[in-house]
């Protein structure tokens, strides 16, 4: 999840207790009733990670429920966060009914890559954090897919073919994520010569995908196959002073743009880290996007080129919605109007509402990749918040057949859309 909320307003939200998850513990949805004298931003500040959803809920073990209502907190229960699911077999490929953990991800990316060297090129863009001290790790994997051509996927700003990028799991427990960029990449693999829409997107665009973001604290979300853990972060434990599933740097928090130390400690949910850029993982990431894309804005307060081409998502969970930039403020992006109706045509595909800043309800998020891209490439960057509060299909961990039955028939028009506007996002939409 991307933001907090420090009001009810008319907006629902999502308060999910930030004690450190253990697999054995039932985690529950507790819809909730706030007592006069508690807000939302009291929660936030006693320690409660906040998102979107469609009635105000509290994801908590039974103990942390019972200290709510102690305060006058009026709780419900709607089910457990976790969902039935056929037991996982630790050290496997998949996890919790078939989601896929970071090497079976590796395994999946190495795989198209050799049976597909026409169109896939698969790139080492970076090091996880354990990489970098030494403690095993991963590199940060990206595909290019595309019908390879001369000078098509180089990591510079010369190719001819606009670019979209699909970015996920930077949010290691937002599983859900991975498995629509898994999708994503059979998909394209699998269509050129097949599907005329597809065979000709891969002719003209470059189409850029990093499955996962954050693969440390994916490690960490798996180690549990069968209850996964609610780990959002990176595993940086240098700041110390942290139980060990607390520690770790909020990485969509973490950018070079807006960066603002307010966010939070280190045993937060949303700490930043120590300084912008601090993570090998932003760098990885932020560095891919730099690379690849024109800076076609001069300034904060500056629209982008009207020529500028490519499009970027960021997927999240959860709260059914899309994201525009600019998210660090309330003051409308230079080209707000622009970005809110490209965010429309892909809403009208998802069935998501689009919102700017805050959303109206009160809390901002600076550091964040999507607007580092906006804000600094004039690239048009989104975050789509993926799933509902409620039901087999909610929250961090729906089940796995949601995937096939919910999520994917949403988001693969939508993907589809976001990589044929990136010719020219700010012109004429198609």
């Amino acid at each position: 999840m991307r933001r907090l909320v420090v009001s009810l307003g008319s907006l629902a939200v999502v308060v999910v207790a930030l004690t450190a998850f253990r697999p054995a513990e039932d985690v529950a949805y507790y819809p909730l009733e706030l007592p006069a004298g508690i807000t939302v931003a009291d929660l936030i500040r006693d320690g409660y990670d906040i998102g979107h959803g469609t009635r105000p809920t509290v994801v908590a073990t039974a103990a942390e429920a019972e200290r709510l209502r102690a305060r006058g907190v009026v709780l419900g229960k709607t089910g457990s966060v976790y969902q039935s699911v056929p037991r996982s077999e630790p050290g496997g490929a998949t996890y919790y009914g078939g989601y896929r953990t970071t090497a079976g991800h590796e395994q999946h990316n190495a795989e198209v890559a050799t049976a597909h060297p026409e169109l896939v090129r698969l790139l080492d863009i970076g090091d996880s954090w354990k990489k970098t001290q030494g403690q095993g790790g991963h590199d940060i994997q990206a595909l290019c897919i595309t019908k390879q051509q001369a000078g098509d996927c180089a990591l510079g700003t010369a190719g001819k073919k606009p670019k979209f990028v699909l970015h996920t799991q930077i949010h290691a427990r937002e599983i859900v994520t991975g498995e629509i960029a898994y999708r994503w990449i059979d998909l394209l693999v699998t269509s050129y010569g097949v599907d005329p829409e597809l065979t000709a997107l891969l002719d003209t665009r470059e189409l850029w995908v990093v499955p996962i973001s954050n693969p440390d604290g994916v490690d960490v979300v798996a180690s549990s196959p069968n209850r996964p853990v609610l780990h959002r972060k990176n595993v940086d434990n240098s700041a110390g002073g942290c139980p060990a599933a607390d520690a770790g740097v909020d990485l969509n928090r973490n950018s070079s743009f807006q960066w603002d130390v307010r966010q939070g400690g280190p045993c937060d949910e949303t700490y930043p880290g120590a300084k912008a850029v601090s993570e090998p993982e932003t760098v990885a990431i932020q560095g891919l996007l730099e690379a690849i894309f024109q800076d076609t804005k001069d300034g904060v307060n500056d629209p982008a080129a009207a020529s500028t081409t490519g499009v970027m998502l960021s997927l999240h969970s959860f709260g059914n919605d899309i994201l525009a930039p600019y998210s660090f403020t309330n003051a409308a992006a230079p080209d707000h109007a622009k970005l809110v109706a490209l965010g429309k045509k892909m809403g009208a595909l998802t069935g998501y509402p689009v919102s700017t800043g805050d959303g109206g309800v009160g809390y901002l998020a600076p550091g964040a990749t999507d607007d580092w891209l906006y804000g600094t490439r004039g690239v048009p960057a989104y975050t789509f918040e993926i799933g509902p509060s409620a039901g087999a299909c909610a929250g961090f961990l729906p089940a796995y057949s949601c995937v096939s039955s919910t999520f994917w028939p949403l988001l693969k028009p939508a993907l589809v859309y976001a990589a044929r506007a990136a010719a020219a996002p700010y012109g004429p939409l198609p």
